[in-house]
C-alpha cells in the first residue's frame, strides 16, 4: 500500500494532459530550476496520466535539459491522435445513471474496452520510448490509474509489484483512444478519470505543488482547484496552471505531438511569472 505523505514532506503533484502536457511540464520545471528552484528533489511525487510520463523521467536521473530537449525532437515512436467530442460524449453517455463515482469509472472501462484502438503492444512501446529507464526509481513515487472492472483508484508504487512501463501505460490509457492496460490479468485506464491530477494524495504534506495542464474534472469536486482548496489548513500549497501564452501553444489537441516543441517553450517562459507563487510554498 502506498505511503501516506508526512506533515514535514515537500509534494509535486502532476497532472495529465496528453503529449503537450508532458512537455508543457517539463519546460516549467526547467525554467522553474534555471532560476534556482528545483521542485525534482520533492520527497513525494505523484503522477497522473502525462503527469506519470514527468514523474518518470524526472526520476530516472536524465537531467532537466536533456528531457526538456526531447519534447523539441520530432514524433519519434509518438502516434497523433485526438479527444474528439464523439469520445467526451461516449464517457459521458457511458457514465449515465451509475449510482457512484466509481460505477461510473466502471462504465467509463467497459466503454474503453469495447472501443477501437491500436493493439495494446503498440501503445505499450510508445511508452516505453518515453522512459529513461524502465526501472522504479528508489523514491517515492505513486502512479495513479483506475481498474475498468470495477472502478476502483489505484496508486502504483515500487512496492506494487507492478513494472514502471505498466504503471504508466496504465495510468495513460485515455478511454476510447488508447486500450487499456493489462496489469497481471487486470485492466486499467487512466487515472485522470477519477481527477485531472488527483491532488487528495499530499493530504498530510507540509508543502504541495501542482503543475496542471487540465483543472477541470467530470465532478467539480475532483476538478484540481477543488483538490487543492480541500488541502488541510495547515499545508502550503499553490496549483499552476497554462496561462494564456501555453493554451495558444498547447492548442486544442493535447495529443497532438506536432504542438510538444511549442508547449515545452512556452512552459519555460512562464516559469517567470510563477516564480514567486511557487518559491512562497516550496521555500523555507
Amino acid at each position: 500500500m502506498a505511503e501516506v505523505p508526512r506533515p514535514t514532506d515537500r509534494v509535486l503533484v502532476l497532472g495529465g494532459g496528453g503529449v503537450t502536457g508532458v512537455a508543457w511540464e517539463l519546460g516549467l520545471l526547467l525554467g522553474l530550476c534555471e532560476q534556482g528552484l528545483d521542485l525534482t528533489g520533492a520527497d513525494l511525487i505523484i503522477g497522473t496520466s502525462a503527469g506519470s510520463v514527468v514523474a518518470a523521467q524526472i526520476t530516472s536521473g536524465t537531467p532537466l535539459p536533456e528531457l526538456f530537449e526531447a519534447q523539441l525532437r520530432g514524433y519519434g515512436a509518438e502516434r497523433p491522435a485526438r479527444v474528439g467530442v464523439g469520445t467526451i460524449a461516449r464517457m459521458v453517455l457511458a457514465s449515465l445513471g451509475a449510482r457512484t463515482e466509481r460505477d461510473a469509472r466502471a462504465r467509463v472501462g467497459r466503454m474503453a474496452l469495447s472501443a477501437r484502438t491500436i493493439p495494446e503492444a503498440e501503445r505499450r512501446a510508445v511508452i516505453a520510448s518515453r522512459l529513461p529507464t524502465t526501472t522504479w526509481p528508489d523514491r517515492r513515487v505513486f502512479i495513479t490509474a483506475v481498474a475498468v472492472d470495477d472502478g476502483e483508484f489505484v496508486v502504483f508504487d515500487r512496492d506494487s509489484g507492478v513494472s514502471l512501463v505498466d504503471a504508466v501505460a496504465a495510468s495513460c490509457a485515455v478511454p476510447g483512444v488508447w486500450p487499456p492496460a493489462t496489469i497481471n490479468g487486470r485492466c486499467y485506464i487512466d487515472g485522470g478519470m477519477r481527477s485531472p491530477a488527483n491532488v487528495h494524495l499530499a493530504a498530510g504534506a507540509g508543502r504541495v505543488v501542482v503543475l496542471a495542464p487540465i483543472d477541470r474534472a467530470f465532478r467539480r469536486s475532483n476538478s484540481v482547484p477543488a483538490q487543492v482548496a480541500a488541502l488541510p489548513a495547515t499545508t502550503r500549497a499553490c496549483a499552476i496552471f497554462p496561462d494564456a501564452a501555453a493554451r495558444a501553444a498547447i492548442g486544442r489537441n493535447v495529443l497532438d505531438p506536432a504542438r510538444r516543441a511549442a508547449a515545452a517553450r512556452a512552459g519555460r517562459r512562464q516559469a517567470a511569472s510563477a516564480l514567486d507563487r511557487v518559491a512562497a510554498v516550496w521555500r523555507d
